[in-house]
């Protein structure tokens, strides 16, 4: 008797750690079957031997024994040899490192395949390619044409087998390629050699010229032949549906192509190798002299209309009557009139064929069915559901339908076109029993508000009436509307049409006129202002005009009263747009526009705001002053007057008005404003504002400079006393580069001929097209005067001379550096004067001068002056603390900079010192040089570090050291209260920084820790006071802002019961937000959870008078819910859930309809049933009645639904269910009268590891071989 081991889970889990994952048969042992348990070898059949596997192929190994098919390796490896002759590269001094390991490289990354180079003894080169098959073939091409030298050679064949060579999109000539790693080049299809070229190494070049050969031999092999047979014979040879010929190619191997009946050519095409090609040529012209001698014709008329009958589908029915019969019928073309059909065979057939044929024709026929073509779509059917019925019971049938014609064709074999025309006419005459129609005229201008937006009232008419309305496209500008469908339907659709019609003739349709400008803002973004439009005014359509039109009338159409109230208010949104769009230019002197900005925006943004306005500034780079002000008149104005106070605030700003007739205004500012502009930068760059065109106003505002405000004034005047006696002017050109000089050093010349003239002169500005143009204007005599003079100055400066002056090569440099920009600056200024300098290098001291006379005078003389200052330089030096060097120079250094350009100097800045000496301890000497001499004599002499060099004239150095000097920041300090220090400082430092942008100073908060009082303001003396007094008035708003704190702080508490607190909350806190809001106060109630603390007390804060005008709010809710009462009403727990509904919406709605509030039990309350009404009494009573009719009527549910219940529930059945037994198999290895013995699990025999080689077991006669 076999002993049975229980495997349980833990034992199983202990051994099965030391066997190899097998193939588990798994005997399932219930409690039901009493079959015996698995033995051990079934459960965990052993694995194969492998000398077993040998010795027996044919017997299984147990389990294992199944053959498993045997995997391709993907990655292959090949190894090419290159022989040193034939190497690229053969210089190997640097192997790896040349260009051969770098194409390598690239091969390996171009085709995925990789590469080892090695060199033979024979200095060859052997190249070690891994990877897929494709990747490995691609490499080896590469590796050929890159690494090793190319020849090449070529090959003749015949031009017709080119093309096998190439095959099938190129295929074939890719792969001979690929396989021999050659280039091979066919010669284009237009070229008449047939020279084929290849290149690549000797033995690639031999296997790609064998193949080729081989590809041209097997072509020589084959040939082309062509039969003539007659058109008539063509059917016999092909046999019915060409099986014929299929066979005798089959047989044969020969391609045979017959021209198709539509094609009208008698020659057969054979091709093939020549043996085969013949017997088929042989066996078909046999056929032809058969059909030839055996076959007769008669020709028969049939009517056109059946010859497609007699043809079939396909031609299937010719092919059918060869098959029966081997007669040929022969039709005549579709576009030939002849009815004359001829049948061709042998005579004895003819009589059968010709049956068949008239067979043919008359098995189908056409037939017609009377039918108005208004009904043709209901016949049809909604997507030929109708129709689809016929044809599904009769397929071959064909139904046609013609537009405009009152019948419908049938088309088929007679029998069914029998059936399918007696189901149409009972259709037919069923549905004009059943459908009307009616026609009606409405003008084709108001078709398309019939139809709707997006067809909205039409498809409501066909919904509502069951009828079909066809409304003619607007091309066709008809006027008739067709109706179809129920006759009622039909009649009730034609009366709202028509009525729709007479409400269209009277409505109004009014044009309004909207500028074009405003059509998109009042369309709005995505038509969402328009679309507000149209829902306030539905009946009125609204059209604007296509903006390609450029046409401002918007027509608006509807009844009388709506187009008139929508007019109204069209009118006042445009107004308004028209009052917001109002727009002033602002002349601001340049160097105050970031002033008006402020820092970050700061100013503009607040001006923007407060006056409701849109402000533009030109850029930064722009030569432009006038700052843009758009939006409604009045904030313009108030914005206008806001920048003007600023620019008047921070400069010596004058403003005069002058009183000059409106009707002289055009003139005086000249075309583009070219007059104005030129009287404005005379003047030192003032505004002259003139007023608004059509104003009437006189008044014209010049603001500026005092003195040059003076100076414009009077050159006004004057030219507005010359304007009213009498103008002349005229136009005179001379090129731009003589302009400066015609104008002289700070205006002078120009000046000298306007004093001694009256004329005034007008040159371009940069902004001007035509920059040759001068125009003069004054008096006849006075302008001619002027126009002489300057003729004169032009035509001297057209005389081109050429001098030399001498200037000291040490100077040289001062005017050539920087890319020559001064001797630029001399040509600009001085009419384009040539100055050229000797080269560096050659000590020549000859400068040459080349322009006109007077340029060059004038440029000599400036050269002059130049080396002069040179001469006369002096350098000073300027002492200023390092740490203040950084404020000195500025932002980006623009101090320095106007500091260079005003005084003519040169300013260099010390190095910084990296380690500054804090300590009073002696500096450390350096290369030997004595710190002591100067150091110890003068301690109080500055430091290197802090002296900045002055380079020029020495007038203008001490000017330019006194500028530096101003610059110096100062510090002075203020009393400000420690506690008012945070609030200064502001959230992230953002007030402090506000306040030190809007000054131009550094503010130093003292830290914390001190307590001080004292602030520093560090900061130019000019910006110092204005900075003290912004302190000193933010301080005094604190301390106003801290005194309403503490009126703001007032207490005040007020006492309510505690059961009270939820309805004072009310829900969500919507009733305690809006107490809150309203008195401006907060109300604090007590904290649940903290017993210290009284429960009836309720904190309000807020001003004094706010928090009794809450307290006052609260008492009067408390008031009010102490009227209320509350009552228990017992109700069932199992319809709780249905008066609450989903989420509390049924409850919800029953407490707001008789106004109270209904508590229900929690879960786990001593009594489940018991709900708290509570309210007024009268409503607390309705409210009790209508929740216990709900009760009533909800219980009846329930216990219907728990009868219900019993009789749906399956019987239970409790099974006691046995412990698991666990896996059982028989025979284990370790149970004690087991025949086999347990495995050895250290052993590496019994337990080998995957992928290591075991040791072959020794039996008694040795291994097995």
């Amino acid at each position: 008797m076999s002993s049975v081991a229980v495997l349980t889970q833990e034992s199983f889990a202990e051994h099965r750690s030391g066997l190899v994952p097998q193939q588990i048969k798994v005997a399932t042992l219930n409690s039901e079957e009493e079959s015996d348990p698995p033995t051990y070898k079934d459960a965990f059949p052993p694995l194969p031997e492998k000398a077993a596997c040998l010795e027996s192929a044919q017997e299984p190994a147990g389990a294992w024994g199944n053959k498993i098919r045997p995997i391709k390796a993907s990655v292959i490896t090949q190894v090419f040899h290159v022989p040193l002759e034939e190497r690229k590269y053969k210089d190997m001094n640097q192997f790896g490192e040349g260009e051969q390991a770098k194409i390598c490289l690239e091969i390996m990354q171009r085709t995925g395949a990789h590469l080892e180079l090695s060199l033979a003894k024979d200095q060859g080169l052997s190249i070690m390619v891994s990877g897929k098959l494709d990747a490995v073939m691609k490499a080896r091409k590469d590796i050929v044409a890159k690494l090793q030298t190319q020849a090449s050679a070529t090959v003749a064949i015949p031009k017709e087998h080119h093309r096998f060579v190439i095959g099938k999109n190129g295929e074939k000539l890719q792969d001979l390629e690929l396989k021999t790693a050659t280039k091979i080049q066919i010669p284009r299809p237009d070229d008449a050699s047939n020279q084929i070229r290849i290149t690549g190494t000797k033995e690639g070049i031999e296997k790609a010229r064998h193949e080729v050969l081989l590809i041209s031999a097997e072509q020589d092999k084959r040939a082309v032949e062509r039969l003539e047979v007659e058109k008539a014979f063509h059917p016999f040879i092909a046999g019915p549906y060409n099986r014929l010929v299929s066979e005798i190619m089959q047989e044969t191997g020969t391609r045979i192509n017959i021209p198709p009946p539509s094609v009208n050519r008698t020659e057969i095409v054979f091709t093939g190798e020549k043996e085969q090609l013949a017997q088929a040529v042989a066996r078909i012209k046999k056929i032809y002299e058969e059909k030839k001698k055996k076959t007769t014709t008669i020709a028969v008329e049939v009517k056109k209309s059946q010859h497609k009958y007699v043809i079939g589908p396909k031609g299937n029915s010719l092919q059918e009557i060869l098959e029966r019969t081997g007669v040929s019928v022969e039709i005549p073309p579709s576009d030939s009139i002849s009815e004359t059909v001829i049948l061709r065979g042998e005579p004895e057939k003819l009589g059968q064929a010709l049956t068949e044929v008239y067979a043919k024709a008359n098995s189908f026929t056409v037939s017609s069915v009377s039918a108005p073509s208004w009904l043709h779509r209901f016949i049809i059917g909604k997507k030929g559901q109708n129709l689809a019925k016929i044809t599904q019971q009769m397929p071959k049938v064909h139904i046609e339908f013609t537009e405009g014609e009152d019948k419908i064709t049938l088309e088929g074999p007679t029998e069914d076109v029998n059936v399918a025309q007696e189901q149409i006419e009972a259709m037919v005459k069923d549905l004009i029993l059943r459908m009307d129609y009616v026609e009606i005229s409405i003008d084709h201008k108001f078709h398309r508000h019939l139809i709707g937006k997006s067809g909205a009232n039409i498809n409501r008419i066909k919904d509502q009436y069951k009828v079909s309305v066809r409304i003619p496209p607007d091309s066709e500008k008809s006027n008739l509307i067709r109706i179809e469908g129920d006759p009622q339907g039909v009649q009730q659709a034609k009366r709202e049409l028509l009525e729709l019609a007479s409400r269209m003739e009277n409505e109004r349709t009014k044009d309004l006129i909207i500028e074009q400008r405003f059509h998109r803002t009042i369309i709005g973004q995505k038509g969402e202002r328009i679309r507000e439009i149209r829902d306030k005014f539905p009946e009125v359509i609204i059209n604007f005009p296509d903006p390609a039109q450029k046409s401002d009338i918007v027509q608006l159409r509807g009844p009388k009263n709506e187009v008139e109230k929508c007019t109204k208010y069209m009118q006042k949104m445009v107004a308004d747009l028209v009052e917001n769009s109002y727009s002033i230019s602002v002349p601001i002197f340049k160097q105050f526009h970031k002033n008006i900005i402020g820092k970050g925006g700061a100013n503009i943004k607040k001006i923007r705001e407060e006056s409701n306005t849109k402000i533009d500034l030109p850029a930064e780079n722009s030569n432009s002053e006038t700052i843009i002000i758009t939006g409604k008149r009045a904030n313009c104005e108030a914005a206008r007057s806001r920048i003007l106070s600023i620019q008047k605030d921070l400069a010596n700003i004058a403003e005069v008005e002058v009183s000059i007739p409106a009707k002289l205004h055009n003139s005086l500012i000249g075309t583009k404003g070219r007059l104005i502009r030129s009287i404005m930068e005379e003047c030192g760059g003032v505004h002259i504002h003139f007023p608004v065109e059509g104003s009437g106003s006189d008044t014209v505002v010049i603001r500026g400079p005092s003195s040059d405000v003076e100076k414009a004034k009077k050159q006004l005047l004057h030219l507005a006393e010359e304007k009213q006696t009498k103008s002349f002017t005229v136009d005179i050109r001379a090129k731009p580069e003589y302009h400066k000089f015609l104008i002289g050093k700070g205006g002078g010349k120009i000046r000298k001929v306007r004093d001694t003239t009256g004329a005034r002169i007008i040159f371009p500005t940069a902004e001007d097209k035509d920059q040759d143009l001068i125009t003069i204007i004054g008096k006849e005599d006075a302008v001619k005067e002027a126009q002489k003079e300057l003729e004169a100055l032009i035509q001297n400066l057209d005389n081109v001379v050429e001098d030399y002056m001498l200037v000291d090569p040490k100077h040289h440099r001062h005017f050539v550096i920087r890319r020559g920009q001064v001797l630029r600056e001399i040509a600009e200024e001085y009419g384009g004067v040539m100055v050229s300098f000797p080269r560096s290098g050659t000590q020549s001291d000859k400068v040459t001068l080349k322009g006109a006379k007077e340029c060059v005078e004038a440029a000599r003389k400036r050269i002059q002056e130049i080396i002069e200052d040179l001469e006369a330089q002096v350098t000073i030096e300027c002492a200023i603390p390092q740490k203040f060097h950084r404020s000195v120079m500025g932002p980006k250094g623009s101090r320095i900079q106007q500091i260079t350009r005003d005084y003519n100097v040169q300013i260099k800045f010390p190095d910084k010192e990296e380690n500054p000496v804090h300590s009073a301890e002696p500096a450390v000497q350096e290369n030997g040089d004595d710190a002591g001499e100067g150091r110890e004599a003068d301690p109080g002499s500055p430091r290197r570090c802090d002296i900045i060099i002055i380079s020029g004239r020495k007038e203008k150095c001490e000017a330019a050291k006194e500028a530096l000097e101003a610059l110096v920041p100062v510090t002075i300090e203020v009393e400000v209260p420690f506690d008012l220090h945070r609030y200064i400082i502001g959230q992230k430092g953002s007030g402090i920084r506000k306040m030190m942008d809007e000054f131009e100073v550094n503010i130093h908060v003292p830290a914390p820790e001190l307590q001080s009082d004292v602030i520093a303001i560090t900061g130019l003396a000019a910006n110092l006071d204005r900075a003290k007094a912004g302190l000193l008035e933010r301080v005094r708003e604190l301390q106003a802002e801290q005194e309403d704190r503490a009126l703001r702080s007032f207490k005040l508490s007020v006492t309510v019961d505690p059961k009270y607190h939820p309805k004072i909350i009310g829900r969500k806190g919507a009733v305690i937000t809006q107490i809150r809001l309203e008195h401006d106060v907060n109300i604090q109630f007590p904290d649940k959870d903290d017993g210290n603390q009284p429960q009836d007390q309720i904190t309000i804060t807020g001003y004094e008078k706010n928090t009794e005008a809450a307290r006052d709010a609260i008492l009067k809710i408390v008031g009010e819910l102490e009227q209320m009462v509350s009552e228990d009403v017992p109700l069932d727990h199992r319809v709780h859930a249905r008066i609450i509904g989903a989420r509390g919406k049924a409850i919800r709605k029953i407490m707001d309809e008789f106004k109270v509030d209904i508590r229900f039990p929690q879960s786990g309350a001593p009594d489940p049933n018991c709900v708290t009404v509570t309210g007024l009494p009268e409503n607390v009573e309705e409210a009790i009645d209508h929740i216990l009719n709900l009760e009533e009527e909800y219980l009846a549910d329930v216990v219907d639904s728990e009868v219900l219940q019993v009789y749906m529930k399956p019987p239970a059945h409790e099974e006691s269910k046995a412990p698991s037994k666990g896996f059982v198999v028989r025979d284990a290895p370790w149970t004690a009268n087991s025949s086999e013995k347990a495995p050895d699990m250290s052993s590496s025999e019994e337990f080998p590891s995957f992928g290591a080689q075991v040791a072959p077991k020794t039996l008694p006669w040795g291994p097995k071989r």
